[in-house]
């Protein structure tokens, strides 16, 4: 992470906050401040209560994720699919190289940071878990949002439809704990490899690999089994306690509202380790450094699984929030569109509350290009569909996100050009500066 926080800082991408700031809500504000006037990164490098800095918006930018992974920035999405299905060219873990000197913490001793004036107290928030499938020993990456209770215990919110909460379920039905290792501040290619959704038996750290072109340096953990990627900034080594729940929350989610107090998973801390000039990584959730990373993947997952099945498929978009889903595609036969829509609606059983097809020539990252083509090249009554009752996003017990709609906003077949967009010659050329100098006194 820290050679990330160095390109940005050489690239003038990164702010520098020296004055100190208070972790309860001044910290998220000046963050939320920093992203409202632009995508730089920030670095506070005095947090009241710790010895760390704190960096955030890392990854708030989607042509930063873009430049992470060599892609243009309109080709996340087929960039991230050549990784996914290109074999490993190397070996996933390097285990011979000497790891950065670590040093034991307490738990406190990190920021406590406090984002929201409902949240019921600080918690990690970029926090990674690393844990193994019990059977197999597959190790998985997921985020999973983290309150500090104490120096010994975190309360976790695992999803029902998350890797690691299945993990937690085949231990608890032996009445065993679940060792993992919640990770903070770690290389791009682990990040984006978290965020990702694999398949159940596949290895996401062989994701981060193929990301990085090179093995993943590891270190063994100190109090669990457990190895880990050794240049990450700080690991809490725990396990998940079998059947104990305990309340968290409420807390500020990315959906922008407060999800309540819930019983909910107890982590039992068992070590900390720290870099000895750790850098804590912070995101303040339903910002753009939340946002931009589960667009983009969530994208790349839907494009993934549409151009399998469906031809002419050129892009997916997930912005300006990840419940949305659009996909561009180069029209080829009469119901292209619908059959798009199709594929696009079953690619992801969480997100896909609104699907929208449009054709090449809208700009899928600008809603109002989107629903300029929905209203214009088509009756409204005749390209939007709703599928009743249908389960939607995991975290919905009053069914708030049940239901899909989809709408065919591509062109009629056959009737292309009448719907060419109207084009000023040469408007992309203009030199604004040519026109606009000071006026002569």
């Amino acid at each position: 992470m820290r050679n990330l926080i160095k390109r940005l800082s050489d690239a003038g991408e990164l702010l520098v906050v020296e004055r100190e700031v208070d972790p309860r809500f001044e910290l998220a504000a000046v963050t939320r401040r920093v992203q409202q006037v632009g995508d730089k990164a920030v670095l506070f490098t005095r947090v009241r209560g710790t010895a760390l800095p704190v960096v955030s918006n890392l990854y708030g930018s989607h042509e930063r994720l873009c430049r992470l992974i060599g892609a243009e920035t309109d080709s996340f999405c087929r960039s991230w699919v050549e990784r996914l299905r290109q074999p490993l060219a190397h070996e996933v873990y390097d285990t011979a190289s000497s790891s950065p000197a670590v040093e034991p913490c307490r738990l406190g001793d990190l920021p406590l940071i406090t984002y929201h004036g409902k949240d019921v107290g600080p918690y990690f928030t970029s926090a990674i878990f690393l844990a193994r499938e019990p059977d197999t020993g597959t190790p998985n990456l997921s985020f999973h949002r983290s309150m500090f209770v104490n120096d010994r215990e975190l309360r976790v919110r695992l999803g029902s439809s998350h890797d690691l909460a299945r993990y937690q379920h085949t231990a608890e039905l032996r009445d065993q704990p679940l060792e993992a290792a919640l990770l903070i501040g770690v290389r791009p290619e682990i990040f984006l490899a978290a965020g990702y959704s694999l398949p159940y038996d596949a290895n996401e750290l062989e994701l981060a690999a193929k990301l990085a072109g090179r093995p993943l340096p590891m270190r063994r953990c100190q109090a669990i089994d457990l190895m880990v990627p050794a240049d990450a900034e700080i690991v809490v080594e725990g396990r998940f306690l079998p059947n104990v729940r305990r309340p968290e929350g409420p807390f500020g989610e990315f959906l922008g509202a407060y999800v309540p107090e819930g019983l909910n998973h107890v982590f039992e801390v068992l070590a900390v380790t720290r870099r000895t000039d750790a850098v804590f990584h912070s995101i303040t959730c339903g910002t753009p450094e939340d946002l931009r990373p589960l667009e983009a993947l969530t994208a790349a997952r839907v494009y993934e699984h549409v151009s399998r099945v469906v031809p002419g498929v050129l892009d997916v978009s997930t912005r300006p929030n990840c419940l949305i889903t659009i996909v561009k595609i180069q029209q080829q036969y009469e119901g292209h569109g619908k059959q798009a829509l199709l594929a696009a609606l079953g690619s992801n059983m969480d997100y896909n509350k609104v699907c929208i097809v449009v054709d090449a020539d809208v700009d899928i990252h600008d809603l109002d290009d989107v629903m300029w083509a929905y209203l214009t090249r088509g009756p409204a009554d005749q390209r939007a569909f709703i599928l009743e009752r249908i389960p939607g996003f995991y975290r919905d017990e009053f069914k708030d996100h049940w239901g899909r709609l989809a709408l065919d906003a591509t062109m009629p077949w056959g009737r292309a050009a009448e719907f060419e967009r109207k084009r000023i010659p040469g408007e992309d050329a203009v030199d604004l500066a040519r026109y606009l100098s000071a006026s002569r006194t």
